[in-house]
């Protein structure tokens, strides 16, 4: 091992022992310098995150983009290149007198991110991703009996922190389930998981920093971070059930029970509608789910087709209207098999939110797909390692 392979190793156990910082209780965003008492944390967290998005620069103009001085700045990045975090990459063609500048970046290749995706019906999916969000390594495994889970993904996890080749910066992990702050699922039904503390039993396993969140939320991380999304967005999850992650403000919302978001089991209308696993009628899960749409689709003709899935966005529609009035939203994000959600049904959810809101303040809503496909919780646990190890979202 190298001596700067030796450095970087201790910077990363020094960021280990600080433990995970939950990235859920505050703006995501560094964005402006903050009181003396507080300032070197969170300037480091504005250096990293300037970085990670505007790519690289010179000192000079770094201290220009932060606001911070260019001795906080030198100070700063001598510290990150210590670290591990940032690297110099050689000097600016110049155009002009004067001595070219030196420029500087987060080392991209420097560090890797496992993420653990928990959503699937059929299969635990893991990946080894960049920095930057990019999967190199992907493994999936088959879903095991409930009580198995948890020794399933310590396995998972432990094969793909020795394929990533540099130092893992953490682990992430998106899960069906209400997640409160610590990483605890409050309830799983489909795991059998109530009061269960995921986050913990996979950090004492595996002795990295773990992070877990509900995989609907972990989702629209990975849509603002990586898709593209605005400060106010809302991302439905549609998979085997239905769930949902909002940001307003650029904040994520969870509510004081961590069930924000729960939209699956509103109900939706006041004319029955199917039977739900819960036990209730015609909550939007069984109207908008996969398996709930699939086997409708395959039981009927090719000219019903188009009306079970306007059916199924108005469905989405009514459940959706009161969250848009409410929050002003204006950007809905769905997530999932785009052949059933792109067309007749977004269409539909449009013009039902359109019908059922305020016209003057709410025509432009957008429904789109997301662009990230079956990686979103992947990249999305990803952006919470990156959030709650350096800040950067």
């Amino acid at each position: 091992m190298t001596a700067s392979e030796v450095q970087r190793g201790s910077a990363l156990e020094n960021v280990h022992a600080q433990g995970a910082t939950r990235a859920f209780g505050r703006s995501l965003r560094r964005g402006a310098k903050v009181l003396p008492e507080h300032a070197r944390g969170h300037n480091r967290s504005l250096v990293l995150q300037t970085l990670f998005h505007d790519g690289a620069m010179s000192r000079a103009d770094l201290s220009r983009e932060t606001g911070l001085t260019r001795v906080t700045i030198s100070d700063l990045v001598a510290e990150l290149i210590a670290d591990g975090f940032v690297a110099e990459l050689g000097m600016r063609e110049s155009s002009g007198p004067g001595k070219p500048a030196m420029l500087i970046d987060l080392d991209r290749a420097g560090h890797r991110i496992v993420g653990i995706d928990l959503s699937g019906s059929e299969v635990i999916t893991g990946a080894v991703l960049t920095i930057d969000g990019d999967i190199v390594v992907r493994r999936e495994v088959p879903l095991p009996a409930a009580d198995d889970v948890v020794e399933t993904v310590v396995s998972l996890a432990r094969e793909l922190v020795a394929e990533s080749h540099a130092p893992v910066l953490g682990i992430g992990v998106g899960t069906p389930g209400v997640v409160d702050e610590r990483g605890v699922i409050l309830a799983a039904p489909n795991f059998g998981w109530v009061g269960f503390d995921l986050e913990g039993a996979l950090q004492d396993a595996l002795g990295l920093p773990v992070l877990v969140a509900n995989d609907a939320n972990a989702a629209v991380l990975a849509e603002y971070t990586f898709g593209g999304a605005g400060d106010d967005v809302l991302l439905v999850k549609v998979g085997r059930g239905v769930g949902s992650g909002l940001l307003a403000a650029g904040q994520p919302m969870r509510g004081p029970r961590f069930a924000a978001g729960e939209i699956g089991h509103v109900t939706v209308g006041t004319d029955g509608g199917p039977l739900c696993s819960c036990g209730k009628v015609g909550c939007l899960e069984a109207w908008l789910s996969v398996p709930s749409l699939t086997e409708r689709l395959a039981a009927a003709s090719i000219d019903e087709r188009d009306g079970i899935l306007r059916d199924a966005g108005e469905r989405l529609g009514i459940a959706l209207a009161p969250v848009v009035g409410a929050l002003d939203l204006s950007e809905i994000v769905l997530s999932g098999p785009p052949e059933l959600l792109d067309g007749p049904l977004a269409d539909q959810a449009v013009e039902t939110l359109r019908t059922r809101t305020l016209a003057e303040f709410h025509d432009g809503v957008r429904v789109r797909m997301t662009e990230q496909g079956q990686d979103i919780v992947l990249r999305g646990a990803a952006v919470m390692v990156l959030s709650g190890q350096l800040g950067v979202s």
